[in-house]
């Protein structure tokens, strides 16, 4: 039991780097032009989808109501939250070394403030996507927003929007759960 909280600690490290490998979160939308769905993935750095038009697709669809084009390029987060993650993972990896139940749930409670800021972050990104519309759009409904849902499902005109986390943000969540029981273990033990 001496060695437990330091391998799930290194599990919870290796589970928040697949990050890198895997999207955090998926929007999908379902119309009937769109009957098997258009679905964006959101990864720390990138967003795309199952194939390279999705963001085209979904440009194009924004247009039509007067919502913005979504630009990875023009979005700050894509750029700076690899380098949050790093630090988190390298946070880790002290907190294996230090090996003390306060270090483990200090890690996961950063990492659930985080988190929380991230959703935050995430809501108004989605709430000024789906309010803040052009007056020179081909289609007016007064009073519609277009916001997708933060988690869940949601009708949006003729449209299903679905926003979940994807796998890389089940493993983030993971590793958050393991420093929680990686501090217990070791406090018991």
């Amino acid at each position: 039991m001496k060695h437990v909280p330091r391998i799930l600690m290194a599990v919870g490290v290796a589970a928040l780097l697949g990050l890198f490998i895997f999207p955090m979160w998926q929007i999908t939308l379902i119309a009937p032009q769109y009957p098997d769905g258009v679905t964006m993935y959101v990864y720390i750095n990138k967003l795309g989808g199952e194939n390279p038009s999705v963001i085209q697709n979904i440009n194009i669809l924004n247009h039509y109501v007067g919502m913005k084009y979504i630009e990875p390029d023009a979005i700050p987060e894509l750029k700076y939250f690899p380098f949050i993650i790093l630090a988190m993972a390298a946070l880790g990896l002290a907190t294996i070394l230090i090996n003390k139940p306060y270090a483990f749930w200090i890690w996961a409670g950063l990492m659930v403030v985080l988190a929380i800021a991230g959703m935050y972050d995430f809501y108004l990104w989605e709430y000024d996507y789906g309010h803040n519309l052009s007056p020179k759009a081909p289609i007016k409904i007064p009073g519609a927003s277009f916001q997708p849902p933060l988690i869940g499902t949601k009708e949006i005109i003729n449209f299903t929007a679905t926003s979940l986390p994807h796998l890389g943000g089940y493993l983030a969540g993971s590793s958050i759960l393991l420093a929680i029981t990686a501090g217990w273990i070791k406090r018991k033990f």
